[in-house]
């Protein structure tokens, strides 16, 4: 089966056939964006090359699914055959839905200038394909990754949008109708809506939730929208080569001491990031808390951990049982994650989803939902 066979039968799958979308799925040659990835094995990732094993290349680029491209400061591109990485991923190509769903947020127009991410390129070649390179503007914080999407974007496509090595929470290149990031901010900056034109509508997602927000900018120069009822994750924003790792530190501790707080949680053993309401609604709360988990035999264990020194693991054997919890540091952090899981029991709902966005000229952002209220 060639890629085109490949490409519209994704794109049969990811959108309708009367879609907009339907044709730039069908005719982007996504592979030649990602001819190489890391490819998750437990906590290694195992470099994949493409042109080496073409059929498991094709398979891979056009299944609806996210390819890492990069793992903390190694890009697949750049890595030797046969290379294994650790790390946390930096860049991917994101799955075809995903990047379709985000556009739909942005309820573009045939006439639209929009400002996108670029990762490997292939996003940017759908809005390209969309709505003619001359209205997309494609940019990214790493200059090697804006080359080579260049790069493939004239050589397998012929499209040459402008490019731009930029911060997204910096200064932006131009003036647009739409801002559509996929990755993750936190807050929302203020120098998008100062791009953004009149009426003109901005799409991300909140950092460490899976909170899609979309906004419409006023006439005061702020913006107003909501949490959609939709859900996606992104990578946050970065400033530098990777992320670094500030929980580290951490991690030996929570792994090794018995804490100086020990529970027996009411509710049975919860990874965070299985629930993206009860995930999104304790980071809204406390911001920057990186999950691991592991299996001993029939004992499945949870960490919680903070920058600020905080960590919790709990640890629980069946199912329904209610793990025994050891916390340590300024806060406890099972305790809080107990706390919005009550609050859920209770209401039978959590307010992020469907919630409200203000955006004040200066970025404040504040969501709301009924009596609830939450300034980012």
């Amino acid at each position: 089966m060639d890629w085109r066979t490949r490409a519209t039968r994704l794109a049969g799958e990811v959108v309708r056939p009367e879609s907009r979308w339907h044709e730039p799925v069908a005719t982007v040659p996504r592979h030649e964006f990602v001819p190489r990835w890391w490819q998750s094995d437990g906590d290694a990732w195992l470099l994949r090359d493409g042109p080496a094993a073409p059929d498991a290349w094709l398979e891979a680029a056009y299944t609806d699914q996210t390819l890492v491209t990069r793992v903390d400061a190694c890009p697949a591109d750049h890595a030797a055959p046969g290379a294994m990485a650790s790390g946390t991923p930096t860049s991917s190509s994101t799955l075809p839905s995903l990047v379709v769903r985000m556009y739909r947020h942005a309820m573009i127009a045939e006439n639209s200038d929009v400002l996108v991410t670029t990762g490997t390129g292939y996003g940017t070649a759908l809005a390209c394909a969309r709505l003619g390179d001359a209205r997309v503007t494609s940019i990214d914080v790493d200059p090697d990754l804006v080359k080579t999407a260049s790069d493939r974007l004239v050589l397998v496509a012929g499209y040459r949008p402008q490019m731009a090595v930029c911060d997204i929470t910096g200064e932006l290149p131009g003036a647009y109708d739409r801002i559509i990031a996929t990755v993750s901010v936190r807050p929302v900056p203020v120098s998008w809506l100062s791009a953004l034109r009149p009426g003109g509508r901005l799409v991300t997602t909140i950092a460490g939730t899976g909170l899609i927000l979309t906004a419409d900018k006023t006439n005061e120069g702020g913006a107003t929208g909501r949490i959609e009822w939709d859900r996606a994750g992104f990578m946050p924003t970065r400033h530098g080569a990777d992320y670094g790792r500030p929980a580290d530190d951490v991690w030996l501790e929570a792994a090794e001491t018995d804490g100086e707080d020990v529970i027996t949680s009411r509710y049975p053993l919860l990874d965070p990031p299985d629930a993206w309401d009860v995930m999104s609604m304790l980071e809204l709360q406390i911001p920057g808390i990186t999950y691991r988990r592991s299996m001993d035999g029939d004992n499945r264990t949870v960490w919680l951990l903070h920058p600020d020194g905080s960590w919790a693991r709990a640890t629980a054997r069946g199912f329904l049982d209610s793990p025994t919890v050891h916390q340590g540091g300024p806060r406890r952090l099972w305790t809080d994650l107990d706390r919005v899981r009550n609050r859920l029991n209770r209401e039978g709902a959590l307010p992020v989803y469907g919630a409200q966005v203000t955006i004040t000229p200066d970025g404040t952002t504040t969501l709301t939902r009924g009596s609830w209220s939450f300034t980012l």
